[in-house]
């Protein structure tokens, strides 16, 4: 079974996230062990960032490794386990909100549309948005 870094690197629908985990100095981390839950924006949800967001985050690296450390939880949890959530806590050691509306999950503003690809160190669940933690 493949990592958390193989599946996204193989997956053409996280070229960004892989680009911005690469220049964040991540991928050892999310190569580890762990496991890791990691909620991952695809390149469409980057892209709903204002223009020129990505291209700055690329060049201030520690802003760039609290936004990706704010898509990761420890442990491996399962959308089974994610729907019976109100929050859940990053790695960056701030919370996420967890919401479930009509059967359909929410991780503060980012919807999740895919659940449960697992890796041989965690899982990943597909979100629409990119999350952006709390200035303080």
């Amino acid at each position: 079974m493949k990592d958390i870094i193989e599946i996204a690197i193989g997956d053409n629908r996280f070229t960004t996230l892989v680009a911005a985990v690469k220049a964040a100095d991540l991928v050892e981390t999310l190569k580890s062990k762990g496991p890791f839950t990691v909620f991952a924006p695809t390149d469409d949800a980057f892209k709903k960032l204002p223009a020129g967001t990505v291209e700055g985050l690329l060049k201030d690296v520690p802003t760039l490794k609290n936004i990706l450390l704010f898509h990761v939880v420890s442990g491996k949890v399962m959308a089974a386990d994610v729907v019976k959530l109100k929050s859940a806590n990053t790695v960056l050691g701030k919370p996420v909100a967890v919401t479930v509306t009509n059967g359909k999950v929410s991780v503060n503003d980012a919807n999740v549309v895919i659940t449960d690809i697992e890796a041989s160190n965690g899982v990943i669940h597909v979100i629409d948005s990119v999350l952006l933690p709390p200035k303080s």
